[in-house]
């Protein structure tokens, strides 16, 4: 027997010790034991070979939303599901978007024509990058149009990039748009264009933050090769989900239920031709260019220095033609029904659909949620059914404006608010052996928690130590826009997680395949088993906890850090501005209750003394705490999005905007609204200190 093979049990008996004399945060002491054993054996049946047997299913061809492949990889999906023993419903819905790239062209025609490259090259040693469904690069609900033009580099195409512009006296009004990827979400790279007047949009992605500049490219390594190319969608309406139906469901056009939808030339979709393109083909471009120099920090990795303006001697040509229709979508939403709690719903999702292969992004995620279905099937099978129900949810159609989750919420927005008690998004959640998350406040320490639980392939350590190495407590970022979280969090107020282990990855090129994730991702394979050991360990906790385990007090703490950090920004442009008073009495308020009451519940679980009755009262109740921050009115930038306490930043489309409402009022350096948003917030956190001291009479 080898030494590691001796190691293996050796550290499982190790942390299963440890784990025995821990005390579970929402357990009473008389369930404490039993589940503890319960993810004893949870650990030992994850088998670890189930994660590569799913990924190399549902990524062997490219399968992008609308696609017959990305049917197939739905029946997939519910046949694994079913045969595991879980009660599979597929929830279809018609929505609007580009379902093919279309027709596009990019050539240079002055002062020589040249037909530039829009698809990766093939690599001998990878298998699937010659495979006959992949697409060249584009970029969904582009516009369509045939322009010729000059062109303008506009670096990152950031609202200030334009700004910067304007100022130095480039127009960019009937000219072609040059922009690098990064910076902000690449729809909004068109709306800004498009708002200054260009006549069309290239998009690239430069050497100097992915490429030839920060290493080796691939196949030899992890970074962008002049072929690679960026695909994405540029959606950018004032919500989330279905471009046609916000607040309401894109329910099939032939269902009984008829939903109203929008007129597709009302709603501001882009009108100018959008296309991505290589830095190889953006090579030719820039190097013919003859205008000023750049600014500071515009300067990219191309060997030569960048120009603002190509002159009237460079002519570009950009060609998309590309259509919209409505095209079915399908969730696939398996149900593990509670034992005793049936009605309360612990939900786990990621989405399906992907640009190509997407064995990183987004099915990484995917098929660790399909090995985490066989293992708690085994369970049931076995008679250790989940108190509370667990949902498996697999979205679609989530790369074109995370639509397929969004619909899906606002179908059962009410049913939701009433019985989910989290929502855990798992996009792409097995691209890498480093872990980390994303949360709201009251859902970080059972995350850490569980981490401890977890041992950290090819490690002695937990995945806690190796994620926090030297710290107390690992950094665990805030939530921002981009996946299917937002709907649960920012629209229907349901605590919300993203998580997993993230690692080098070729973002939404056709090279995201197995051979590239077993060659640079994880070539062993282990990190999907442990990824599905922690995500189980966190659903089962969630799952089976007598008193659903959010720390409420950490509702106070991280207002407290947000509300400074809020002012501090503030007296940049205003130095007088005297604070959130009220908010920040209300918060003291808060963290005197909250505090309390994660105190006075520790010693009730400690004493074993609460009955069903009493403890259904109280989950009922600390379902509500979230949507304390969820307001009517909505924010001024766009009132699908009702969460006082978190969204996307709507500049960039991808940053978290913690207190959404001020940040969006400190973006447009404004202090007119500032009073009022003090009322707002500080109303919501006595509404939740109100909720917290109405929990603590139960107690």
């Amino acid at each position: 027997m080898s030494i590691h093979r001796l190691i293996i049990p050796i550290l499982g008996l190790f942390l299963y010790q440890t784990s025995v004399a821990q005390r579970l945060d929402g357990f009473q002491v008389n369930t404490n034991d039993k589940q503890l054993e319960l993810e004893k054996t949870f650990l030992d049946k994850v088998d670890f070979g189930r994660f590569k047997t799913h990924l190399t299913a549902i990524t062997s061809e490219p399968h992008p939303a609308g696609s017959e492949a990305n049917e197939r990889v739905k029946d997939y999906m519910v046949k694994a599901m079913q045969e595991a023993g879980w009660e599979v419903t597929v929830h279809p819905y018609d929505v609007y978007l580009s379902k093919e790239p279309g027709e596009s062209l990019v050539e240079i025609v002055r002062p020589f024509r040249m037909p530039l490259n829009q698809q990766e090259n093939f690599v001998a040693e990878d298998p699937y990058a010659d495979h006959p469904a992949l697409w060249k690069g584009w970029n969904a609900f582009s516009g369509s149009g045939d322009v010729t033009a000059e062109i303008v580099y506009a670096n990152y195409g950031t609202k200030a990039d334009f700004d910067k512009l304007k100022e130095l006296g480039i127009d960019v009004k009937g000219k072609i748009v040059l922009a690098r990827y990064g910076g902000n979400f690449r729809g909004f790279k068109a709306k800004f264009a498009e708002a200054a007047g260009a006549a069309g949009l290239l998009i690239y992605t430069d050497p100097g933050d992915s490429g030839y500049m920060r290493g080796l490219t691939y196949p030899d390594g992890i970074f962008y090769n002049e072929t690679s190319i960026q695909r994405g969608s540029l959606l950018t309406v004032d919500w989330t989900g279905d471009a046609l139906t916000p607040f309401e469901p894109a329910l099939p056009l032939d269902s009984k239920e008829k939903i109203k939808r929008l007129n597709p030339e009302e709603v501001g979709l882009h009108t100018i031709p959008v296309t991505p393109i290589p830095y190889g083909s953006t090579k030719e471009i820039m190097s013919l260019m003859k205008g000023q120099a750049v600014p500071t920090g515009w300067q990219g990795g191309l060997p030569f220095t960048y120009r603002l303006e190509g002159g009237k001697e460079l002519k570009v040509r950009v060609k998309v033609d590309q259509k919209r229709e409505f095209v079915r979508a399908n969730n696939v939403v398996g149900t593990l029904k509670g034992s005793s709690k049936p009605d309360e719903w612990v939900i786990l999702g990621c989405h399906y659909d992907a640009w190509s292969f997407g064995s990183t992004d987004p099915n990484s995620g995917t098929a660790m949620l399909l090995a985490l279905s066989e293992t708690l099937g085994k369970l049931a099978k076995a008679g250790q059914r989940p108190e509370r129900s667990i949902l498996i949810a697999h979205w679609d159609a989530e790369e074109h404006g995370v639509i397929g989750s969004t619909e899906w919420v606002e179908q059962f927005r009410d049913e939701l608010g009433a019985k989910a008690v989290v929502y855990i998004n798992l996009d792409a959640a097995v691209s890498g052996r480093n872990f980390s998350a994303s949360s709201s406040p009251t859902l970080k320490k059972i995350i850490m928690e569980s981490a401890k639980a977890v041992s950290f392939p090819d490690s002695s350590k937990t995945v806690f130590e190796v994620w926090a190495k030297n710290q107390s407590e690992p950094s665990i970022g805030n939530l921002g826009g981009g996946s299917d979280h937002i709907a649960f969090y920012m629209h229907a107020g349901i605590p919300s997680m993203s998580g997993g282990a993230s690692g080098p990855t070729l973002y939404h090129t056709n090279y995201d395949n197995l051979h590239f994730y077993e060659k640079f991702a994880d070539p062993s394979f282990k990190m999907g088993g442990a990824v599905e050991q922690l995500v189980g360990i966190i659903s089962l906790r969630l799952a089976n906890a007598d008193i659903i385990p959010y720390q409420v007090s950490r509702y106070a703490k991280d207002l407290e850090g947000h509300f400074s950090g809020a002012v501090n920004q503030i007296r940049r442009f205003e130095k007088d501005f005297g604070g959130f008073m009220k908010s920040l009495e209300a918060i003291s308020n808060l963290k005197e209750s909250a505090e309390n009451f994660d105190k006075q519940l520790a010693e009730k679980l400690e004493s074993g003394t609460f009955d069903s009755k009493k403890a259904k009262a109280i989950n009922q109740d600390l379902l509500s705490l979230e949507k304390s921050f969820i307001d009517p009115k909505g924010m001024y930038f766009g009132n699908w999005y009702r969460s006082l306490y978190a969204s996307n930043d709507p500049f960039s489309g991808y940053a978290s905007w913690i207190l959404p409402g001020i940040q969006y009022e400190i973006e447009l350096k404004s202090t007119a609204r500032l009073q009022e948003w003090d009322d707002r917030y500080a109303n919501a956190i006595l509404d939740l200190k109100r909720k917290i001291d109405d929990l603590l009479e139960k107690l």
